[in-house]
């Protein structure tokens, strides 16, 4: 298996479109590759957000999204990693640990002085493998949400 993770731009709209579907569904929305594809084309085309895409033998099996951001305290610029998936017969191989080192080789490589994340309470297996890589879980702060 040989696994390649390559910046994605807007011509891979069509090739991220059912693994950005596929993450939604793992969280629980509703399946829509219409409203995939306008999201991804509209964050790709305004260059609001860095994807990268992971394909094993030329088939895509997993990205990561990323968005610039900054730490007013730390006075730094930081890349929020929103989104990670793998399609599931290509859990275990290695592909989340290689889009994770993607994207921080890729903040390393902006200047940025962190990645940060958020991830289910229960995804324990996502947990897992970040903490094996090093991240850190955050003790001191709670976050809170705002629907609008």
């Amino acid at each position: 298996m040989s696994i390649a993770i390559r910046r994605a731009d807007y011509m891979d709209v069509d090739a991220l479109v059912p693994l950005f579907d596929g993450y939604r569904q793992f969280y629980e929305q509703p399946s829509d590759e219409t409203l995939a594809r306008r999201f991804l084309a509209e964050r790709l085309r305004a260059d609001e957000a860095v994807v990268f895409i992971a394909d094993v033998d030329h088939r895509p099996v997993g990205f990561t999204l990323l968005y610039p951001s900054f730490s007013s305290t730390a006075a730094g610029r930081i890349f929020v990693l929103n989104d990670l998936f793998v399609k599931p017969d290509q859990r275990k191989g290695g592909v989340g640990h290689a889009l994770l080192q993607a994207a921080a080789d890729f903040g390393r490589a902006e200047g940025a002085i962190r990645l940060t994340l958020s991830t289910a309470i229960d995804n324990r297996t996502a947990q897992a493998v970040y903490e094996g890589m090093g991240w850190v879980r955050n003790t001191q702060f709670f976050t809170y949400n705002l629907a609008l």
